[in-house]
């Protein structure tokens, strides 16, 4: 679940990203269209926001970029221009969805949300196994009905250990959807919130370790 904002307003862009990784989202930041190219060709992203407007490489050549390359990632295009013209155009670049500002923070997630989906083989809303239940849309957690408090990072692990249907999840495709670029590939921060994780689930352990290799859920 991770998320590349390209916005040319640092405040803007700030604000966006402050608000989706309060949804557990990993997001990275450019300014610029040369910047987010570099981005995207290093990073494998779920979901691009890209403003239109933004210097060097114009947002619409962004957007032909990943497009031409093939690449899974969906597009969430922000523009100041709201007509039916310029949303048909930036839908007509390969856009999958066209935002225009001003635009409600809560709508902008939503939008996130159906596009993540989108992205990820079909999977029921809500994501059970071996007594777990968590809702992602509501941010909800529980084991055996009881409820759980998971900080951000610790719910986004758990969602991908559920997502993966017992199969083993690498650290390193952990540290890829969990946490963003600025992460230090060597850390063991993976490892630490893990633990956290387990902690909070009880007893008896249900994240198994498989060495060398990654985490399951039995």
């Amino acid at each position: 679940m991770r998320v590349l904002v390209v916005e040319d307003e640092p405040i803007l862009a700030d604000a966006i990203a402050e608000w989706l990784r309060r949804e557990a989202f990993a997001v990275d930041v450019a300014h610029r269209g040369d910047v987010a190219l570099e981005r995207l060709a290093v990073n494998s992203y779920d979901v691009l926001v890209l403003d239109r407007d933004i210097p060097v490489v114009h947002g619409d050549e962004v957007c032909r970029s990943v497009i031409n390359t093939g690449a899974a990632t969906r597009i969430l295009m922000l523009t100041a221009a709201s007509g039916v013209r310029d949303r048909v155009a930036g839908l007509g670049l390969g856009a999958d969805d066209y935002l225009p500002k001003p635009f409600a923070f809560v709508e902008l997630s939503a939008r996130v949300h159906a596009l993540l989906r989108r992205t990820m083989p079909a999977a029921p809303p809500v994501l059970e196994r071996a007594g777990l239940r968590i809702d992602p849309a509501r941010r909800e957690a529980s084991r055996d009905g009881v409820q759980i408090a998971l900080a951000n990072k610790e719910f986004a692990l758990l969602t991908e250990l559920l997502r993966a249907s017992g199969a083993v999840v690498s650290t390193e495709h952990l540290l890829e959807k969990v946490w963003d670029e600025n992460i230090d590939p060597f850390t063991n921060v993976v490892r630490v919130t893990m633990m956290k994780l387990r902690r909070k689930l009880g007893d008896p352990p249900i994240v198994e370790t498989v060495a060398g290799v990654g985490y399951r859920i039995r």
